[in-house]
């Protein structure tokens, strides 16, 4: 079967995939002639469509606008799944962005005459360019401790975290220090029967606002990271945690008495070298994402360090393709500015410099 022929193939249609989608309209480039966005969620809404339901649009942090486009008058009772799931929907709508979904893109491929061959579960496009705007969500990353297969409770990831109900009357434990750990642990504290909070590292507390300045070195930090060639880490590692009033009391309260990291997993629960030991009827793996890149990986792209090494958004071993969303950029705000990056680098693109006239 013949390859659809476009300039740009945009993968995903969260916050940076719409963003970078919105930008090549604006340069000139149109839906479903010149470029494609290819999402392999059922439903406009990104990865926040998965996110459980007690965590409202109040609750979320850093949440900005697409270009273009404001979300205004949000109730903040709501859960955010559906308030950005409906503002997406309605984005797409009102730029006439025409996703193609659920499409599942299986593997990206060097083809003929310069382009790229992109293999997707509804056919094979080529393309000029690549946007990859895949975010982390699809790649939840589990840690691998001596006896995990044993515990005969249930042990799950916040990619499937349904709400604190669901853990009423139970021990549970809670690994990670970041911000999805935190808000786990202190909304199932009310309902659980005891909450033991385990890090690998003592958790970072930020006291005072956070200031532009404060956010331009976070990002700093990680882009230098991706430049180097090295896996990105999140912008939150490097920021620490905001103590919020919530997160004060919960200190206050005794539910965030922090544990070191355990060294194994038993049949009924975690235990420490020097003897300590706590009994569970849960496991929740609050340890974070990795890139979703796999179908990139004919490309060659990873560096020896495991990361794909990136200038702005371009991959500096090939400049056809383009990260959005990637490292620096994983921050709603940075996707927005990340996606007009990769458009106006793409436009210089030789073979695409006669559609940017």
């Amino acid at each position: 079967m013949r390859a659809h022929e476009v300039d740009v193939v945009v993968i995903g249609a969260g916050q940076a995939g719409l963003s970078s989608a919105y930008h090549l309209r604006r340069t000139g480039f149109e839906p479903g002639r010149d470029f494609v966005i290819l999402d392999h969620a059922p439903r406009p809404g990104g990865a926040w469509q998965f996110r459980w339901p007690s965590l409202t649009y109040g609750k979320v942090h850093g949440m900005h606008a697409l270009p273009g486009l404001e979300l205004t008058d949000a109730d903040p009772a709501r859960p955010s799944s559906e308030v950005v799931a409906e503002y997406f929907d309605a984005y797409e709508r009102t730029f006439d962005l025409r996703v193609r979904r659920p499409v599942d893109v299986r593997a990206v491929r060097s083809g003929e005459a310069g382009r790229l061959l992109v293999e997707t579960s509804a056919g094979t496009w080529s393309a000029r360019a690549l946007i990859n705007a895949t975010g982390t969500w699809d790649r939840p990353f589990w840690p691998r401790y001596p006896g995990q297969e044993t515990f005969r409770g249930r042990q799950l990831h916040t990619a499937q975290y349904p709400g604190p109900e669901e853990f009423a009357g139970q021990r549970v434990v809670v690994v990670g220090g970041g911000a999805s750990g935190t808000q786990h642990l202190m909304e199932i504290a009310p309902y659980a029967a005891r909450t033991t909070w385990v890090t690998r590292r003592p958790p970072v507390f930020r006291e005072g606002p956070f200031t532009e300045d404060a956010g331009r070195a976070a990002v700093a930090l990680v882009e230098e990271r991706v430049r180097q060639g090295l896996p990105p880490q999140s912008v939150v590692s490097v920021t620490g945690l905001p103590l919020n009033e919530a997160i004060r009391r919960a200190l206050r309260d005794g539910v965030m008495d922090r544990l070191p990291m355990f060294d194994r997993v038993t049949a009924d629960g975690v235990e420490w070298d020097d003897g300590r030991r706590v009994e569970a009827d849960v496991i929740l793996w609050a340890t974070g994402f990795r890139a979703a890149i796999d179908h990139l990986a004919p490309l060659r792209l990873r560096e020896p360090g495991g990361g794909i090494r990136v200038d702005g958004t371009r991959a500096v071993a090939d400049p056809r393709i383009h990260l959005v969303g990637y490292g620096p950029s994983a921050s709603t705000i940075g996707a927005n500015r990340a996606g007009r990056t990769a458009v106006r680098d793409i436009r210089r693109l030789p073979a695409l410099a006669p559609a940017a006239a």
